[in-house]
């Protein structure tokens, strides 16, 4: 792996040399490496995908180091480069990236968009997507092999993972559905569920173009134009969703839900 020019994307690559070489300043010892993950490691990335990153270190961060990080990050989306606010990623520890541990969730996160902030979030068990995608695909900035730092995830965890999503993430956009009335947004959720739809049928994760053509080829043909809107509307970010495209993606959420209430234990409401 060219560590220099580790994508395509000679923009992309010189935020990635300004991040590494910011994070390794700023943890000194306490580095341990830096990965890519997400559309960057199935080469379905364009100008409107984030930019997905994982920093592993010795232990977990706080104090000083965790207010130089945030600083640092709010140094870098000022840079005058289309990605500079794509940035999205996690700062976790050996221990945490192993192997998910409900006791040990809690992490530093950068997400993308203007104004964003590091923060700590909980990693629950969807982050498990992560994992998967960063042992089977990830690609090394520095630091050891992925392989060396995560234990494989099962069918069964990837299952699980999305089950998760479904009762946290996507129940929370039925209860608030305002959540979707930006095409950036409501795209994203259709295209997740996709993916999520895919995962409960063959435990395994893919991207979210091939996960969107396999679910318009195999699904209801009903969710044939949801899908090909959302997928147009990746573009435009910006724009309302009509009140019948909310509600379709509302409903789709739904039919999500069903299946994985077949799959496996969802407690969720579906109303």
């Amino acid at each position: 792996m060219n560590t220099t020019h580790p994508t395509p994307y000679p923009e992309v690559n010189t935020l990635l040399q300004e991040l590494l070489e910011s994070v390794q300043a700023i943890l000194g010892s306490h580095f341990v490496g830096m990965y890519l993950d997400g559309s960057l490691t199935s080469g379905d990335f364009d100008q409107d995908s984030d930019v997905d990153f994982v920093v592993v270190t010795d232990d977990e961060i706080s104090g000083d180091l965790f207010a130089a990080l945030q600083a640092m990050h709010e140094r870098i989306a000022t840079i005058d480069s289309w990605c500079a606010i794509q940035l999205e990623g996690s700062y976790m520890s050996q221990r945490a990236l192993r192997r998910y541990d409900p006791a040990h969730t809690l992490h530093p996160n950068i997400e993308r968009g203007r104004g964003e902030r590091l923060k700590r979030i909980h990693h629950d068990e969807a982050w498990d997507i992560h994992r998967y995608v960063l042992r089977e695909r990830g690609i090394t900035l520095a630091g050891p092999a992925p392989r060396a730092l995560i234990d494989p995830v099962s069918p069964a965890r990837l299952r699980q993972a999305m089950l998760t999503l479904l009762s946290g993430w996507a129940a929370q956009i039925l209860h608030e559905p305002a959540q979707i009335k930006h095409r950036g947004y409501q795209s994203y959720t259709v295209l997740s569920l996709c993916r999520v739809l895919y995962t409960l049928q063959y435990g395994t994760v893919v991207s979210k173009p091939v996960a969107a053509r396999w679910a318009q080829a195999t699904l209801n043909e009903r969710w044939v134009p949801l899908i090909e809107r959302a997928w147009a509307g990746r573009h435009a970010p910006g724009l309302e969703v009509s009140s019948e495209d909310v509600n379709e993606t509302l409903e789709f959420i739904r039919y999500a839900m069903l299946t994985g209430l077949a799959v496996g234990q969802l407690d969720v409401k579906l109303s």
